[in-house]
Formats: structure tokens, sequence, C-alpha cells
């Protein structure tokens, strides 16, 4: 495996919040921030997760994870009829078409206010390292709800470079995580990604 390279550390404090997605996802994410040694905050918030029994088990695998490495955890619990109100229209659209934008911008955006309600100068995400995610329209949103709120960065790192996403596989089945087989929506259970 790809040693893990020392990460180009965000401004601020120190102190990063982390919207996390899943376990797999975020494993790497978590243990490399970690390793930086910056402060972590994992936030979940994934209203898009569906239905309610997949959305508890992943949530489950991502506060054993965060147990596991000593990181603070925050609940932001679960709100899929906001995911499904500002969605609806776009069932049909492909995996990252409109409605992987606006997603990630609700889920983002959730995540920058509570950046600022609790003191954080900088958060990022653990989106963009997954397959089936387009890195830059990630980033996109993540920098577009960072520019609405004065004195907050985006971190934009690019999760998957330098050995990252072999090093995510690694911790998933190291940590003998949940692999599960789409996004979280109920559109991307159709789609397949390229």
């Amino acid at each position: 495996m790809t040693p893990r390279a020392p990460l180009p550390l965000p401004p601020g404090d120190g102190r990063v919040l982390l919207l996390a997605c899943c376990a797999p996802c975020c494993g790497e994410v978590i243990e490399a921030i970690l390793a930086s040694g910056l402060s972590l905050t994992v936030f979940f918030y994934n209203p898009n997760i569906q239905p309610r029994e997949e959305y508890d088990r992943r949530k489950a695998e991502v506060i054993r994870l965060v147990r596991r490495n000593g990181a603070a955890f925050v609940d932001a619990d679960y709100d899929p009829d906001r995911w499904q109100a500002h969605t609806r229209g776009l069932e049909q659209e492909p995996e990252r078409g409109r409605r992987c934008e606006i997603c990630f911008d609700l889920r983002l955006e959730r995540t920058a206010r509570h950046a600022l309600d609790h003191g954080f100068a900088v958060f990022t995400s653990s989106l963009g390292i997954s397959r089936w995610k387009d890195m830059a329209q990630v980033n996109a949103c993540g920098h577009r709800v960072a520019a609405r709120h004065p004195g907050l960065t985006y971190w934009d790192y690019n999760w998957r470079k330098n050995g990252g996403t072999a090093r995510m596989v690694e911790v998933a089945r190291r940590e003998g995580l949940y692999q599960q087989d789409y996004c979280g929506c109920p559109p991307s259970r159709r789609s397949t990604p390229t």
C-alpha cells in the first residue's frame, strides 16, 4: 500500500468538521486527518439515504469508526422529507447529474451552518472519494456553500490521490465495514456509475 503523505494543512486553528457520507468512504479520510495532527469532528447529515434501515446501518458504522479513532461525532439526524422536497422532479437524473448537485448543496450547507454555529473555520467532506461521485462537482458545491459564509473555508483536498483510494479500500477491509452497493438515495439504486 502507498504510504500516506502528509496532508497540506488547511487554514484555520487546526479544527476540521468533516461531512461523512458512510464509513467506507470516510475511514481513510478520518485516519489521514487525525494522522496530520488536526482536531476532527465528524458530522453525519445524510437525508438522502433511504430506506431508514439503511440510514441507521450506515450511521452505526460511522459511529463505530469514529469511536475507534477517538474523533468527535455529531448526529444531525434523519431528514428525508427535506431531501425529497429539494430533489423532487429529478428522480430520472443520472448519477453525477443535477440531483447530486442539489443533494451536495443541501448536505454541505447544513454542515457549513453547524461549522459556523460551533466555531469551525474549515469544513470538508468524504463525498468525493467515492467512485460513484464526481469530485469536481462535490468541490464546486463546497466552495459555493463556503462563499455564502464569510470566514468559512471549504477544504477541497483530493482524498483519492497519493494512494487514498487504495487506503480507503484497505481501511474498509481491516475494519470489516459494511459495504453498501448504492450511494444512498432511491434513484441511485437504479443507476450504475461509469
